[in-house]
């Protein structure tokens, strides 16, 4: 919808499309890093892979400041309610992104003390498999990230329906 209801015209669908050009390149990752994957968050962070040519550069260490959300590791069922408070104090719109087998599946931790899998926990945006993952594989994470980004739909004063999630929360 447009401008006071009205079918979307030239202005409202320019205005949105630069709206999700800016969100597209303007990420700002929450680092929540518990285990071994974090020294390949340390080498894609680093100069020789750039992160600031996708605009994801400058780590934020507080949620109220970042939009994606960086689960690096494996979570335990103790941390499983720290990293729900860190997702819910996030702003919208925000986008989580899975770092590593164990954060997406629970890897070989197949123990009582292991979530298998955060999705369980929070809504992920964007799966990164391996035990290590290779920092390329991050860089086609973020890159595939930000095309669906780039496909949302934003009104005037915020986001209209996400294609990635529905009113539940929930992937769709």
């Amino acid at each position: 919808m447009g401008v006071g209801g009205e079918a979307p015209g030239f202005f409202t669908s320019r205005l949105s499309d630069s709206i999700a050009w800016a969100r597209k390149w303007s990420l700002f990752p929450y680092p929540f890093v518990t285990a071994c994957c974090g020294m390949e968050y340390m080498s894609v962070a680093s100069a020789h892979y750039d992160l600031d040519r996708f605009g994801a550069a400058w780590p934020r260490f507080t949620p109220r400041q970042a939009d994606m959300l960086l689960v690096v590791g494996t979570i335990s069922h103790k941390m499983a309610p720290i990293l729900r408070r860190v997702y819910e104090q996030m702003c919208d719109p925000k986008w989580v992104v899975a770092f590593g087998v164990c954060t997406c599946t629970g890897g070989f931790y197949d123990n009582y003390s292991t979530v298998q899998g955060i999705d369980r926990i929070i809504p992920v945006d964007c799966y990164i498999p391996g035990c290590p993952p290779r920092p390329e594989t991050v860089l086609d994470a973020i890159m595939k990230l930000q095309s669906k980004i780039q496909k949302q739909r934003h009104g005037l004063t915020g986001m209209v329906e996400s294609p990635l999630r529905d009113r539940s929360g929930t992937i769709a």
